[in-house]
């Protein structure tokens, strides 16, 4: 009965609920969005290390993991410093800026003598290496997303390198221009940002890990084995990332929380004779409160399905226009989405419902 009721109450006013309904879905979407495109790029970014070939990273004191954000403050020489620790077989010195053309982007500054050797070498699908300062290679997925082929000219840092060759993706960044040409558009001659070890046996890392740490003036370093690295990747390591979740979260359930009080506390409004015939048939306090709050449970359920459907619908849109652009919507955040948009909703209805269960049948029988 108390069912049944409930679904009438919902059709009664169909509109209302339909926003009430949309309201909870985009609460929901802007969590998984907009979670989903951070938690996408970390994953990315750390794919792209694992899948580079070396075995250990040596940063200089104070840079962040995510690579890019941090600038060229120390000598390429110590590559060479590196190169005389035992087990270590190359080291490659990079440069690496932050660009901004149609997108966020990572360009890499690199020897390609020194990184092929620790890298194993890029895979042409198109083109070849470096013939002249002001050339770029591009990987795979940047070239289908913007549709470059070889002999195109794309712009960085404010000037025109031309397109000599597509490799694979997967070697840390997606564009890549010669050390040399970097370090002087950015004013860091002799400069890197970056070391990529590599050693005759990856058995060794945690040991060379330690020997490069005491080598005199490199004790602040940041040196850590690929595995360690992506360990780190998490969004607890990285300065504020959390903190942009958790803002993210109450913009969230704010939203949620005052769509919902309104559309309950005026469903109330609406139905005060209604309560008060249900009053003075018996019905009690704790009736008229699980009333309005399976209402909004009901409407927070259709919302949460809802906004999974379209964040899922967005994944994919985005995907389609921004193939570089990684959403990942994983289980655990289905979930906390889930309760943060039942919760929230609840909260908003929790004032209505006791305000329809104090109501006097009387009072409430008259009302007009």
């Amino acid at each position: 009965m108390m069912n049944r009721m409930v679904f009438a109450n919902l059709l009664y006013r169909p509109f209302r609920t339909i926003i009430s309904v949309v309201a909870v879905g985009v609460e929901v979407t802007l969590i998984l969005l907009i979670v989903g495109i951070m938690l996408g790029i970390l994953k990315d970014t750390s794919g792209r290390q694992a899948s580079l070939g070396a075995d250990i990273m040596v940063q200089p004191p104070g840079s962040s993991l995510l690579m890019g954000m941090n600038g060229a403050p120390v000598s390429v020489k110590v590559a060479d410093r590196l190169m005389k620790v035992p087990h270590v077989i190359a080291a490659a010195p990079v440069v690496t800026q932050t660009t901004m053309s149609k997108s966020l982007e990572v360009l890499y500054g690199v020897d390609l003598q020194s990184f092929d050797s620790v890298t194993g070498g890029f895979h042409y699908l198109a083109g070849g290496p470096f013939q002249g300062p002001y050339d770029m290679l591009i990987d795979d997925m940047k070239a289908a997303s913007d549709h470059i082929k070889v002999g195109d000219t794309v712009q960085a840092l404010n000037h025109d390198f031309r397109i000599c060759g597509i490799v694979e993706h997967g070697k840390g960044a997606r564009k890549f221009v010669p050390i040399a040409t970097l370090q002087d558009l950015i004013g860091a001659s002799g400069k890197a940002t970056i070391f990529y070890v590599k050693l005759d046996d990856p058995k060794n890392a945690d040991a060379v890990v330690q020997d490069i740490k005491n080598i005199p003036g490199m004790q602040q370093y940041g040196v850590h084995s690929i595995q360690e690295y992506l360990s780190l990747m998490t969004s607890a390591s990285i300065p504020g990332l959390n903190t942009v979740i958790d803002v993210v979260i109450g913009i969230s359930m704010i939203i949620g929380f005052i769509v919902i009080f309104q559309a309950m506390y005026t469903a109330v409004m609406e139905r005060t004779r209604e309560i008060g015939i249900l009053k003075s048939l018996g019905a009690s306090k704790l009736y008229i409160v699980n009333v309005v709050l399976r209402e909004t449970l009901l409407i927070a359920i259709a919302g949460v399905i809802t906004g999974i459907g379209i964040s899922y619908a967005a994944r994919i849109g985005l995907h389609t226009r921004f193939q570089t652009l990684p959403v990942l919507i994983t289980p655990a955040w289905l979930l906390k989405a889930t309760i943060i948009a039942l919760v929230g909703s609840l909260l908003g209805a929790f004032y209505p419902a006791v305000k329809a269960a104090q109501k006097d049948p009387i009072d409430a029988l008259a009302y007009e």
